[in-house]
């Protein structure tokens, strides 16, 4: 109990004022503000978590447990438990899930695949009320 990381703790952020020409490979949680041309994959056999938010993007595959996605990436997403697309997220690129949370609003150009060793869990975020048109 004592020392144990929730899986949801964020360990680094990227800036939205950096730039990143290359890979970027980690452990636990990041957060990306800023620019990747690269991949931005996660220690595999481990839990992690990646968040891309809103002004971010990434020009590369990006892989990780749980993903969290509201900004732009191009490239192959894969994600081996969760994969929340929130409202701005754009992917162009073939997308491998084995849960999926979809906002209105998030847009995928590309196959969405589901991980074959479960049964496909799809949950459609209902809109929260400071979205509503008024």
């Amino acid at each position: 109990m004592f020392g144990r990381k929730s899986r949801d703790t964020i360990d680094s952020l990227i800036g939205g004022s950096t730039t990143i020409d290359g890979h970027i490979r980690f452990r636990g949680g990041l957060r990306l503000d800023g620019q990747v041309k690269g991949s931005v994959i996660a220690e595999p056999g481990e839990a992690s978590m990646l968040v891309i938010s809103e002004q971010a993007r990434v020009e590369g595959e990006v892989r990780a447990a749980h993903v969290i996605i509201n900004g732009q990436v191009i490239g192959p997403v894969h994600s081996s438990e969760l994969l929340e697309l929130q409202p701005r997220a754009r992917i162009t690129g073939d997308v491998q899930y084995r849960a999926l949370e979809m906002h209105g609003g998030a847009q995928v150009s590309g196959k969405l695949s589901h991980d074959q060793d479960d049964e496909p869990l799809l949950k459609l975020a209902r809109p929260s009320a400071n979205s509503r048109a008024g």
